[in-house]
This record gives structure tokens, sequence and C-alpha cells, in this order.
């Protein structure tokens, strides 16, 4: 990422021109996929140690795609506040990282669950080839997902040990 910003100031290109590499492959790769890639939403990373913060962290052995995508939820209403992805991997990676972190925000956490890889590659027009992007993206929200819910039963759990032993 940081790769492609110096190279983009050392070119004289604004943050949302596109690079050289990516106009040459734009005739492979959809328009989405290519404004994902150029200019990732929500890149980052939350402290994974934070209770409102629920991490998955995916990756795909054959092509070696990376992918953690964090949530920050709020406890009182269950909807995901803001959303975090660091992505080693391909463009289509790195695209349906930033989509899937766009997608999460302000819906509950059980609506997340239904956003479904198919609808990601639709929205991204991703080639067979790089469907497995967006099953990773898919992966890593149910992942971060499931992390949150178990770090809310350590708590609540270690909460609830905590007053039978005052009492």
């Amino acid at each position: 990422m940081m790769l492609r910003q110096a190279a983009k100031k050392a070119l004289g290109l604004t943050s949302r021109q596109s690079t050289p590499w990516s106009v040459g492959i734009s005739r492979l790769y959809h328009e989405n996929v290519i404004d994902h890639y150029d200019n990732p939403r929500n890149v980052g990373s939350f402290d994974k140690n934070d209770p409102t913060v629920g991490t998955g962290l995916v990756g795909a052995p054959a092509c070696g795609d990376v992918m953690k995508l964090q949530i920050k939820v709020d406890e009182k209403t269950g909807q995901i506040t803001d959303a975090r992805f660091k992505t080693f991997g391909c463009g289509s990676a790195i695209a349906s990282s930033s989509v899937a972190t766009e997608w999460v925000k302000g819906k509950a956490m059980e609506e997340v669950l239904t956003i479904k890889n198919t609808q990601i590659a639709k929205h991204l027009s991703l080639p067979p080839v790089k469907l497995h992007c967006s099953m990773l993206a898919e992966d890593a929200i149910k992942a971060a997902v499931k992390d949150y819910k178990e770090k809310r039963v350590k708590t609540n759990g270690a909460a609830a040990a905590g007053e039978t032993t005052q009492a």
C-alpha cells in the first residue's frame, strides 16, 4: 500500500488518479476492482485486545492471499460501527476486502453474516479464477463476528464469575 502511494507521488499522480500498472490491467479487471485497488477504503487495524473488536484472519494457501478484517461493534446496539482490513494479496483480494469493510459498516452482526461471496464477486465483476478472493472476504467477515462473540462470552463469563466470588 505504501509502495503504491510512494510510486504515485513519484509519478506526480494524485490519490484518485490511476497508476500506470492499473491502467495496463484495466482491460482485465472491472473498474470497481481497479477503484478499490487504487483507492482502498478502511485500510488499517484496531487493537485486537479491545473487547469491542472482532478479528478475522483468513488465508488461501493455494495463492498466498492473507486477509485480516476487523469489526468494531457498539456493545449496546450490536451494530458494527467501523471496520478495517489489511490484506496481503492480489488486486482482487484487496478490492474484496475493501468492499467487505464498506458493506459491514452500520449493519447488525447477524445481518453481515448474510453477505455472500457471490454478491462481492458480482459487485466487482470478478473473473472465475479470482472468486477465491471474494470467498476469503466472506470467510473473514464470519471469522470477525465469531471472534467478537467469543470475546463477549469470555468477558461476560469472567464478569459473572467475578460477581459470584464476591458474594
